[in-house]
């Protein structure tokens, strides 16, 4: 399976879902008339002073509705004391009955559950093979060992010190996540724990509930392109980018390794911009320095940036290589 054939997949989940649930529900009905004949002819009852009620209100008989609106109120009662207590069709999600989508009130457009949401994310997380680095990378197996008590002179600060400042901020990031609008962009070399960080940020709101999309930028310009350009070929062109704009928290790794178009330009500058108008948060980590970033971004996308994001350094030695080769200092 594939981007393009994710939403489609997740759709027949769904639908799978809900057929099953209808069939036990049938199942279950079949059951208690079976060992309540009374329900069945309640039932049969209710159904036939609906159709009288709507004849009723057609002919505008007013008393003949109150006295079927009585019997049939009656009727229910009636039911409900003869139901066994666990009798309800169970759903996995109470809000859509497993349908993936929710109708407020009618007449109003109907809206993509949470629980669809958050499925199609899962999806995307096992296309990527990110459920297995935040298995590995999260806040429970951070080391701050990797990091070097040597203090850097022109910083004027060890890069252990400086990972343990960015650890409190990226643990105060999920703590206050319902409190506090926030966005953060992680700055510095490769290997120096941006990613690491950024994981263990998703891990946490994932475990919490909250929606969450990790991508990096060269993968969300490809998604952008295509849907542009190969609408066609995508079963569901625009979930992916829809995702990108609702999901609670966005998480998009390594900016500035894309091969950037006007196309791409200006859509990462819309994603970004219509986040921030929404007050949905966003984690960016990027190798560029916010020099780098001025002369590689319009000022517009630099300028959102530089007044909505926490910009956070990182510095010192490559952590991976000594992961790689196991040079931990205690």
């Amino acid at each position: 399976m594939n981007y393009k054939n994710a939403y489609r997949e997740v759709m027949r989940e769904f639908e799978t879902a809900q057929l099953r649930a209808e069939e036990l529900h049938i199942k279950k009905r079949e059951e208690i008339y079976k060992k309540t004949p009374r329900i069945s002819e309640i039932d049969k009852s209710l159904s036939e002073i609906g159709l009288a009620l709507a004849r009723l209100a057609i002919s505008g008989d007013t008393e003949g509705i109150k006295k079927a609106r009585a019997k049939s109120d009656a009727l229910k009662e009636e039911r409900l004391s003869l139901l066994p207590k666990k009798s309800k069709t169970i759903y996995n999600c109470k809000k859509c009955s497993d349908t993936g989508y929710i109708t407020h009130s009618p007449g109003m457009p109907v809206s993509i559950c949470t629980c669809f949401k958050q499925k199609l994310i899962d999806e995307y997380y096992s296309l990527s093979n990110m459920r297995e680095v935040l298995r590995d990378e999260n806040f429970d197996s951070f080391d701050i060992r990797l990091f070097s008590t040597k203090v850097i002179e022109n910083e004027g600060l060890s890069p252990r010190t400086n990972m343990e400042t960015n650890y409190k901020i990226a643990l105060s990031f999920v703590k206050n996540f319902d409190k506090e609008y926030q966005n953060l962009l992680l700055y510095g070399e490769t290997g120096l724990g941006k990613t690491f960080l950024s994981h263990c940020i998703a891990k946490d709101l994932l475990d919490s509930g909250r929606t969450v999309l990790y991508l990096t930028v060269p993968r969300l310009c490809k998604i952008i392109e295509d849907s542009r350009f190969n609408r066609d070929t995508l079963s569901a062109p625009d979930e992916m980018l829809d995702a990108v704009d609702q999901v609670d928290l966005l998480v998009l790794d390594d900016l500035g390794a894309e091969i950037s178009t006007v196309v791409t330009s200006a859509a990462l500058f819309d994603i970004i911009n219509q986040r921030l108008l929404t007050r949905k948060c966003t984690v960016i980590s990027t190798n560029l320095t916010p020099t780098g970033l001025a002369s590689q971004y319009s000022e517009r996308i630099v300028s959102r940036f530089l007044g909505n994001y926490q910009m956070i350094k990182f510095f010192g030695e490559d952590i991976r290589v000594k992961k790689k080769y196991g040079c931990v200092r205690k």
